[in-house]
């Protein structure tokens, strides 16, 4: 099956309501080739990354749109667009391979080629068609959500979501410290620097399969954006403590805490998807670390918790994830405006649980990997109202910026990730 059949598959697949994490999985069954697989996986998150652009030109290119029925078509079109705007594939390649993959509709053939020669031959006009109309490539919800929320930093953030993310590693300190790593990758001739705003995260120049890093496999190094590696930092969890980790897949947080303070009595990783938890066990595994993980509902504590109260909680709570939109394009396409109001409602009732759970004078940390103020500082200032026993404890850094509650880092703000903590204790 060639490459373009099984990347329009792909984003079939996306465009009907599966994660492209899924549906690239499904897909690998069939490519083995690694240099095919980067093919189908750049191929497949660039298109997805533009898909609101490249749809509007593709609306350009056509007397009508593409039927629903023949979705197969436009994510073939799709496809091609990209290819012949982003991709470093000879024209004549993009249009030929794309064509070909219709070998049995004859008018699919000629719809696609039609679309992308016209495109090729009418490319500026409507590219810069495209940037008066469509120069976001987001969802309109998700544009009037993030300009009522940031207003002049709006498009910031849409720019920054529309770039490639940038691979960061967490150095392992129990095994080497960050100035070792640093040396271990130049030996390697892996361009890479340290980042300010934690003690283990460094900045690869650009991307390499992890099997390139050294000591990889044996856990010395691991890859987590530097917005996430500053959990463990705010957590502070101490020799001796019992910490809870809600909502812990994939578990690179819980990780990061057990590397920073391997002396904790216990460590309890609580998710609700039982197939997300085994890929925090395998972690752990390559990490040479040890905690308990258990599947359960954060909702209903009574259902497992043991009685015996945290000394430490995190909260990395479900969100819209829309500080994370440029690792995962495909939430574009699968995030809904109605979404975020159940989202409000479930993170309300995790934190109210967790807090039942955590001792007086302990500390929990609500995380989440959004950029939407009703899901962050929003949600505390209202859980600060109905419950007294409850105080901010303010979260001064040089990273982020300040909010009325917590503190919130933008996407691409000092290379990180979208991301909002607040620092809560219990009096």
């Amino acid at each position: 099956m060639s490459s373009r059949l099984i990347a329009a598959n792909v984003l079939v697949k996306v465009m009907q309501g599966q994660s492209m994490t899924a549906a690239l999985e499904n897909a690998w069954q069939q490519v083995d080739d690694v240099q095919e697989r980067a093919f189908i996986q750049a191929l497949c998150y660039g298109t997805v990354r533009q898909y609101y652009r490249l749809e509007f030109i593709l609306n350009q290119l056509v007397n009508k749109p593409i039927k629903a029925k023949d979705v197969q078509i436009k994510a073939l079109a799709l496809l091609g667009l990209y290819q012949l705007q982003y991709m470093r594939v000879k024209d004549h390649a993009a249009v030929s391979e794309t064509v070909a993959v219709m070998q049995k509709k004859q008018w699919a053939k000629s719809l696609l080629n039609a679309v992308l020669r016209r495109y090729l031959r009418e490319q500026e006009e409507l590219e810069t068609l495209a940037d008066k109309h469509v120069a976001y490539a987001h969802p309109d919800w998700m544009i009037k959500a993030i300009k009522a929320d940031w207003g002049k930093q709006a498009k910031a953030i849409f720019a920054e979501n529309n770039q490639l993310p940038p691979m960061v590693l967490r150095v392992n300190s129990r095994f080497c410290q960050r100035d070792e790593y640093l040396a271990l990758l130049a030996a390697q001739e892996i361009q890479a620097e340290a980042l300010p705003s934690s003690a283990h995260a460094i900045l690869l120049a650009d991307p390499v399969m992890v099997d390139k890093l050294p000591h990889f496999a044996e856990g010395w190094v691991s890859v987590q954006d530097s917005a996430a590696q500053l959990a463990a930092d705010l957590l502070q969890a101490q020799a001796g403590e019992r910490i809870l980790d809600v909502c812990a897949a994939p578990g690179g947080k819980t990780a990061h805490i057990l590397e920073s303070q391997p002396d904790v009595k216990q460590l309890l990783a609580v998710d609700i998807d039982e197939q997300r938890l085994e890929r925090v066990a395998e972690n752990l595994s390559r990490l040479q670390l040890k905690a308990d993980l258990l599947t359960a509902d954060a909702t209903q504590t009574d259902a497992w918790w043991d009685g015996v109260l945290f000394d430490r909680i995190l909260l990395d709570a479900p969100c819209s994830a829309l500080g994370v939109v440029r690792r995962h394009p495909d939430i574009k396409l699968l995030r809904r405006a109605e979404d975020i109001q159940p989202l409000q409602a479930l993170q309300q009732s995790i934190l109210g649980a967790c807090w039942k759970l955590l001792k007086p004078g302990g500390t929990l940390l609500y995380a989440t990997c959004s950029v939407l103020k009703q899901e962050n500082e929003v949600q505390i200032e209202q859980f600060l109202k109905q419950h007294s026993d409850a105080k901010e404890l303010v979260i001064e850094a040089g990273w982020g910026e300040a909010r009325p509650f917590g503190r919130q880092i933008l996407t691409g703000m000092q290379a990180m990730d979208g991301f909002y903590y607040a620092r809560l204790q219990k009096q």
